[in-house]
């Protein structure tokens, strides 16, 4: 039987890509599968050996000690095949190459564009750094046997690098996130799910709510990415209208999505975000509520070409309470767009597609 292992460094073992889904649907074809990421103990779960990485203290040592363990383990498991997640993670996959065996790299983000607008980063380095893993980038691409994007666009990228390169998308799995109830049980809320942070527009989500006609509350469920940020928000006016729901598991969403009447991913206009297709997007449709998106055309042509939902400003607070508002009071048009965005997803954004795709890519590698 071929062993495939998957490594990462910086994701939870059952991160929802890494795990439910290219994992999984590769054990299901028959693979022997092993995942090396960061968890308290070795186990096996619906097939999958996880091999435990020591959980880092800081960024540092994460990007230090644990990649090397993480080799390390990769050299136990001895797998046929490795697939991995992580950028800081690429010298390990060029020493897998070194001796002999087939390697892919799972790009999920336009790396050097995000650390552009990283803001752990310092400004006057962060050119620098995003140069450097461009090339570190190029550098790899053609050495592995297999690039998998998470997008059109880095798969475009990836492709004009000479790379073996093929696009699977992250789409949601049909039924996981199915929140189908009476509209009439619905509330008056809406939902942002995900990483809490300044780019990815959560100052204008919460200050939208000081403009609210309607009686809406904001179900508001992650972490924060930084402490700064959620002193920051607390002291707005809007929070006072904010339910705030801390990390939620995959069930836990689900419940959240039920009672709401949309789901918001009103992202920053930056360069990782314009061509970005965030899961989050897909996730709301395939729970069937309506989707109150950032403006970029990418993003407006899925939701208007699908009748899914309304694209706003990220920038302008005012304008997403203006979405909101009309999504809460015209529950007619909500209940249309959530069924259209349910069909959708049915249709061509679920994850079977994408798993036929990444079958066939490893057929072809074998």
């Amino acid at each position: 039987m071929i062993k495939i292992c998957f490594l990462t460094s910086v994701h939870p073992p059952f991160d929802t890509r890494i795990f439910h889904k290219e994992a999984t649907s590769l054990a299901k074809a028959g693979y022997d599968v092993s995942l090396a990421a960061q968890h308290d103990k070795d186990e096996v779960v619906d097939g999958i050996r996880i091999a435990s990485l020591p959980k880092p203290k800081n960024r540092l040592e994460r990007m230090t000690r644990t990649v090397w363990t993480a080799y390390r383990k990769a050299l136990e498991i001895d797998a046929d095949i490795y697939h991995f997640h992580d950028p800081e993670l690429i010298p390990i996959g060029l020493l897998l190459k070194r001796k002999g065996k087939r390697v892919v790299y799972d790009v999920h983000e336009d790396v050097p564009r995000q650390n552009l607008s990283k803001p752990y980063i310092p400004a006057a380095f962060r050119k620098p750094i995003s140069g450097m893993i461009e090339a570190l980038e190029a550098f790899s691409a053609r050495r592995f046997d297999g690039v998998v994007t998470a997008t059109p666009y880095i798969n475009r990228r990836f492709l004009e690098l000479g790379a073996n390169a093929v696009n699977v998308n992250n789409y949601p799995l049909i039924g996981e996130l199915d929140s189908a109830v009476p509209w009439a049980e619905k509330q008056d809320e809406v939902f942002y799910v995900g990483a809490i942070s300044a780019i990815r527009g959560v100052r204008e989500i919460v200050r939208s709510c000081e403009f609210l006609k309607s009686p809406t509350r904001l179900n508001l469920a992650g972490r924060f990415s930084e402490s700064a940020v959620e002193t920051e928000l607390k002291s707005y006016p809007g929070w006072t209208r904010v339910n705030e729901l801390g990390f939620l598991d995959r069930a836990g969403v689900r419940d959240v999505l039920k009672r709401s009447v949309a789901g918001l991913v009103t992202f920053h206009p930056l360069p990782n975000h314009i061509y970005a297709q965030p899961n989050k997007m897909f996730e709301y449709m395939s729970a069937g509520i309506p989707v109150i998106a950032s403006n970029f055309p990418l993003w407006r042509e899925i939701i208007e070409t699908n009748d899914c939902g309304l694209c706003v400003n990220p920038l302008d607070p005012r304008a997403i309470a203006t979405a909101i508002d009309h999504l809460v009071m015209n529950p007619e048009l909500s209940k249309r767009m959530s069924d259209n965005g349910r069909q959708a997803v049915l249709s061509k954004y679920n994850w079977s597609i994408e798993e036929r795709k990444l079958c066939t890519f490893y057929e072809g590698l074998l």
